[in-house]
């Protein structure tokens, strides 16, 4: 898998962990209400997306600090 294709995949992943996590009682009892109802959020409709993003952009950046701390003390080749 190419890793624009691994970066999606997290980001689609973490999108549905998030959005399950915090809206799981209305996903489970009225879906569609829940849906239509993201066009009035405070945060806008796609308020989701941008949430996710953020929590991606902060977990991208952890990535790549462990990994540079772990490519610092593994030798390779």
């Amino acid at each position: 898998m190419s890793k624009v294709g691994k970066e999606v995949v997290i980001f689609v992943g973490l999108f549905l962990f998030l959005t399950l996590g915090m809206h799981m009682k209305q996903w489970i009892s009225h879906p569609i209400e829940h849906i239509e109802h993201l066009s009035g959020s405070q945060f806008g409709p796609f308020h989701p997306l941008f949430f996710t993003f953020g929590v991606y952009v902060v977990l991208f950046i952890i990535r790549k600090i462990i990994g540079f701390i772990i490519g610092l003390f593994i030798r390779k080749g």
